[in-house]
């Protein structure tokens, strides 16, 4: 298999990265329906789409409750897709749903956007976009409170809520509580409305989250920023530093949030230091509007 090598942002380390991937062309994942949400701004800014990517249980409806039209007020189109079998998205056999086949689904329809997309990913999504940037040519990634150690998020998730964590090591969807979730600050009737809103989980994704390992470093050389809160109950601090190491970064901290931060109370903070973070480290829309004309 054909491999590019490159020095990573960490003095002295080399990665690895796949460049040929033979099971992904010999075997691709049964194509399925998907579903994508959108707000677009009033008019044509230039700026790269960006594409959301949801967690477990979760769909691309989470995105629409607030951030795709924070996005598209700041002038960036913004996609959320529901990965297969999540919210209005086609389902498929067991075999062609794993995290190889989410990421052909983001990979998909990354493609059929206008201009080369921004991946942004929530969760285990998060591990699904740090995948598709390892294939796909991205602007950038961001990864927000992404579950990229997944020993280490079943170890907490199992300590905090045992009965809920337990029938996934069974094949049985896991079952995530309000208190995992969300902070104590957003409206309990709110964050019930929420939580009925998720999707049953799937059995192989949950063992692969356990058992995935890095895929390496971005294709293109995208830039990464990793978000999340040293008070999520799911992803702990620990886990957000070791994943913005590999990066090279650190990661940018939103006290008090719950691990829903798209949906949490204070959402704004979070998609707004995103956005803010793309306008600094993208090239301008003049600057590249030779390069935002091209398909990929």
């Amino acid at each position: 298999m054909s491999t590019l090598t490159r020095t990573s942002n960490r003095p002295g380390r080399q990665v690895r990265t796949r460049v040929v991937r033979p099971l992904d062309w010999a075997l691709p994942p049964a194509p399925v329906r998907r579903e994508v949400l959108s707000e677009l701004p009033e008019e044509e800014t230039g700026r790269p789409p960006l594409l959301f990517v949801p967690g477990l249980r979760h769909a691309a409806w989470c995105y629409a409750e607030h951030w795709l039209a924070r996005a598209a007020a700041r002038g960036y189109p913004a996609y959320a897709v529901s990965l297969r079998g999540h919210g209005a998205s086609g389902r498929a056999r067991r075999r062609h749903t794993t995290l190889r086949a989410y990421t052909h689904d983001v990979q998909q329809v990354a493609a059929s956007l206008p201009r080369q997309a921004v991946l942004i990913g929530h969760g285990l999504g998060g591990a699904v976009v740090a995948r598709a940037l390892t294939r796909y040519p991205a602007r950038a990634g961001v990864l927000v409170a992404p579950v990229l150690s997944g020993w280490r998020v079943f170890g907490r998730a199992l300590l905090r809520n045992p009965f809920g964590t337990l029938p996934g090591l069974i094949g049985g969807g896991v079952r995530l509580s309000a208190g995992q979730l969300f902070s104590r600050r957003l409206d309990p009737e709110l964050a019930r409305r929420y939580r009925s809103r998720l999707d049953r989980s799937a059995a192989i994704p949950q063992y692969q989250a356990v058992l995935q390992r890095w895929q390496g470093l971005p294709i293109a050389g995208a830039p990464v920023l990793v978000v999340g809160s040293p008070d999520d109950k799911i992803v702990s601090l620990r886990a957000l530093r070791a994943a913005a190491e590999l990066y090279g970064t650190e990661p940018l901290l939103f006290p008090g949030m719950g691990h829903d931060m798209m949906l949490d109370e204070g959402w704004a903070e979070p998609i707004d230091a995103i956005l803010d973070w793309l306008d600094k480290t993208l090239p301008q829309p003049t600057q590249a509007s030779e390069a935002s004309s091209l398909h990929y």
